[in-house]
């Protein structure tokens, strides 16, 4: 892997001019590990860079500035979808994939939507992997076959997601997240640098969105979901 700031002087200047960088955002030390090992196994790909946090992922992007980022949407200071969206805002020639653990019906328009050139279940084969970032780096959209088909027929026949949960704003989606996986009201403030109030504005939305009663059915949902979406 190739750390800021260090030399390499075993490629051609050929080989180093067409060689894609690319930088990797997700939480959790071994993903991270095993993302950018696959990466490195490719022709003319090496990982400039990596970031466990949100805020420490936008200002080594914009200092590295990639051809791709690998960002990872359930990070514990944030949402992806966000940092998607000030990568694309800050510098739209840098390319972001989204990885997610979470069901594709809901996430992938919306990453699409955020800016990002495809997304990926982290369940997919290293093959899938490294085929979505060729196929983005050749400059068109990379999404698993039966993702691509699902969301072109809800475009070509006007069709609506069979989920509620859809209806749900991206923040409001991050909040209903990380209620199911019982955070409580203040650990989702923090982690989305936002106040106590706001976070409790937006469970009184997604209640009246999912049609639901009171704090103890939100949990449930939530927790099923949550639950169901990363089978």
């Amino acid at each position: 892997m190739i750390c800021p700031g260090e030399e390499v002087d075993s490629a051609t200047p050929a080989t180093r001019e067409h060689t894609h960088r690319v930088f990797i955002v997700d939480d959790h030390p071994l993903v991270r590990r095993g993302l950018a090992s696959l990466v490195a196994d490719e022709p003319e790909l090496s990982v400039c860079g990596e970031s466990g946090t949100m805020d420490g992922a936008l200002l080594q992007i914009l200092e590295q500035r990639p051809n791709l980022a690998i960002i990872d949407l359930s990070l514990r200071d944030g949402h992806g979808l966000d940092l998607i969206k000030q990568v694309r805002d800050a510098d739209s020639s840098i390319k972001t994939l989204a990885l997610s653990i979470h069901e594709a019906a809901i996430f992938a328009e919306r990453a699409l939507q955020a800016g990002a050139a495809g997304y990926l279940n982290k369940s997919c084969a290293n093959e899938e992997l490294a085929l979505a970032i060729r196929q983005i780096l050749d400059g068109r959209i990379y999404l698993s076959a039966p993702d691509s088909d699902r969301l072109l027929r809800r475009v070509s026949h006007g069709e609506t997601s069979s989920s509620d949960v859809d209806r749900l704003s991206d923040r409001e989606l991050a909040v209903f997240q990380r209620i199911g996986e019982g955070l409580t009201t203040r650990q989702i403030a923090e982690q989305l640098t936002l106040s106590h109030k706001t976070v409790e504005t937006h469970r009184e939305r997604i209640k009246k969105k999912l049609g639901l009663t009171n704090s103890a059915t939100l949990m449930r949902r939530a927790v099923e979901w949550v639950l169901r979406s990363s089978e």
